[in-house]
């Protein structure tokens, strides 16, 4: 009987509990291995499996982060959410 392959869900950790900056740099690599080989379409598809599960495990922790930057800029009684302004600073 053949060896089954782990998927993509089976290499990662559980979402959130890696580091953003680890998720990010893994994506990357992702990224890079998928444009620059010709890779088995089962690879491939492997590859692009995991590096969606890091994009929604990034988009998670920068929802998250967004939400608690705009908790700690609460003012008063109301909630008010500030966009943040790069040229402001």
């Amino acid at each position: 009987m053949a060896d089954k392959k782990p998927k993509a869900t089976e290499m990662l950790p559980p979402a959130d509990a890696q580091p953003f900056e680890q998720a990010i740099s893994e994506l990357e690599a992702v990224v890079r291995q998928l444009e620059s080989s010709e890779l088995p379409l089962e690879q491939a598809l492997g590859l692009f499996e995991k590096g969606m599960l890091l994009s929604d495990s990034c988009r998670r922790q920068l929802t998250a982060a967004e939400t608690r930057v705009e908790i700690l800029m609460k003012k008063g009684e109301d909630f008010e959410a500030v966009p943040f302004d790069p040229e402001e600073e």
